[in-house]
């Protein structure tokens, strides 16, 4: 079955990543229990993809990210809202982030 994104639901990073900003890049990092037995990818986000990530904290719901975002990036509200839903849509199938609760 596959996972799919909503709008009315809220996500949060996975206990099983890491995150860390190196040279300028971020960078989710997935972990396991054997050293060098990544299940996953690194998987590295553009300052775009990092202030969605930053606001993935479990309290708000997608649209409600999208909102905000849309206060501080230049974009359509609807285009913006398609970024962040479709990011959030990577990162569930690679399980860096899981869904907290709906609205």
């Amino acid at each position: 079955m596959e996972i799919k994104a909503s709008l009315n639901s809220i996500y949060k990073p996975s206990e099983d990543v890491v995150t860390r900003d190196i040279q300028g890049e971020f960078i989710i990092v997935p972990i396991t229990s054997g050293i060098g037995d990544l299940e996953g990818e690194i998987f590295s986000l553009n300052k775009h993809g990092r202030a969605i990530w930053d606001k993935l904290d479990g309290k708000k719901t997608i649209k409600d990210i999208a909102k905000e975002l849309s206060l501080d990036f230049d974009g359509a509200p609807e285009d913006i809202e398609k970024d962040v839903l479709g990011l959030t849509q990577e990162l569930l199938k690679k399980k860096m982030l899981v869904e907290a609760g709906k609205k």
